[in-house]
């Protein structure tokens, strides 16, 4: 940052002067330097028209570590990611420019990833690649990147373009638990944080899990790290995510307790061994249901994690019939009055009632039935399914929810 150097009896009367002529840069604080002066930040873009009376002595200086002033640090970082550009542009601004500014984006350690929508033209065409440099320093990253629309393959591969960097490493950190993965080949979901929570809480001391839709590591970790399970299964047939979950895997000391199956876990080959199945695949995981069947104990069964988004259309507030918030299993609804609110895919809030919705209740009660009927048929006896728990993690559209059924299953006893 470009300043004026003087001694401390004249920068009171240098202040004024440059504050008058809107020369000093608002951003920065007034710094000691050697020699027992004081150094103004000054406007880089105009320094040509800084003149100062003879009286006042002093020297351009070039301060490289500057302190931020208490209305700096006061903006938020759009506002801070805005200013920064208006001065680049010389004072130059304009309501198109305004709406190419994006105010909101995702943070993976040193590498900012923002949303598709942002810097689509009118930036750009103006500041050209100086335009990532600005984003990077404002927002205090090192690395830029854009997000595009995710890949209809299959596999949710992102389209992410790295505008700034050499590479899509990033480490993050959810729940204590570090992934790591590279953003323009991997997705990471943060809104299902509350059914990675959920499943961290849950009771696996000294039990086998297969992950048939592993990905990163999304639940496998939770499993692992803070659930206690002896050991898991992770299925993943995304290349890109199973190198990931392998460093991931090794970040957080667990490498030795997990097998990774890489490839279609629908030929999966593991029979008899699980006492729990997370199947996290959505809209639907129901070609998995025939594999989950075959992983769990045959002698004792265990309990089935099964994702799926249902519709849920919009009906006339009628009068409800009360139901134990155990079987919703949420403390948070019972703290707020028997409503809880849950986080949208795009990072708003929706309220869900607490109590079970009757489309919800029967989707559990049709996939339970439909359960009994794979182990039946595979093992040739009766088997007993009991739904635990239907869990809601977010809704993707209007009246379309993500939900989780535990679904417990046991063979029948003779």
């Amino acid at each position: 940052v470009p300043a004026l150097a003087t001694e401390r009896r004249f920068a009171q009367r240098l202040r004024e002067r440059l504050e008058e002529e809107q020369l000093l840069d608002g951003r920065f604080q007034l710094q000691q330097v050697p020699g027992g002066r004081v150094a103004l930040p000054v406007l880089e873009q105009k320094l040509s028209q800084v003149c100062l009376p003879r009286e006042v002595p002093c020297e351009l200086v070039q301060i490289q570590d500057p302190v931020p002033s208490r209305a700096a640090r006061r903006r938020t970082p759009a506002q801070r990611l805005q200013d920064e550009l208006q001065r680049l542009l010389g004072g130059t601004w304009s309501e198109e420019l305004q709406r190419d500014v994006p105010h909101a984006w995702q943070r993976h350690g040193d590498l900012v990833l923002l949303s598709e929508d942002s810097f689509k033209a009118a930036l750009w065409e103006r500041l050209g690649p100086a335009l990532w440099e600005t984003v990077a320093s404002a927002l205090g990253a090192r690395r830029v990147a854009r997000r595009g629309r995710v890949m209809p393959d299959g596999m949710r591969t992102p389209s992410v373009s790295l505008l700034l960097g050499r590479d899509g490493w990033v480490e993050h950190v959810d729940n204590g638990i570090r992934y790591t993965f590279d953003v323009t080949k991997c997705m990471f979901s943060a809104g299902n944080i509350t059914e990675k929570l959920r499943v961290a809480a849950l009771p696996c001391s000294g039990e086998v899990v297969v992950d048939l839709y592993a990905g990163i590591g999304y639940f496998t970790l939770p499993f692992l790290v803070h659930a206690g399970a002896a050991f898991v299964h992770a299925c993943e047939w995304n290349s890109h995510a199973v190198e990931a979950l392998h460093r991931t895997l090794v970040l957080n000391g667990v490498r030795d307790r997990c097998h990774i199956h890489a490839g279609d876990s629908r030929q999966l080959e593991l029979r008899d061994v699980a006492d729990r199945v997370n199947l996290g695949l959505i809209p639907s995981s129901e070609e998995g249901w025939p594999v989950a069947c075959r992983v769990l104990k045959k002698d004792t069964g265990g309990v089935l994690h099964i994702h799926h988004n249902v519709e849920t259309p919009p009906t006339p507030a009628l009068p409800q019939t009360p139901i134990l918030l155990a079987e919703w299993g949420s403390a948070e609804a019972a703290r707020s009055g028997g409503e809880v609110q849950h986080p949208t895919e795009d990072g708003g809030k929706e309220t869900v009632g607490a109590r079970l919705r009757p489309e919800w209740q029967r989707w559990a009660e049709a996939t339970a039935t439909r359960i009994r009927g794979l182990l039946a048929e595979l093992h040739g006896r009766p088997w007993c399914t009991s739904v635990l728990h239907i869990e809601a993690v977010k809704s993707y559209a209007p009246h379309v929810h993500h939900l989780v059924l535990d679904l417990e299953c046991r063979p029948a006893l003779p």
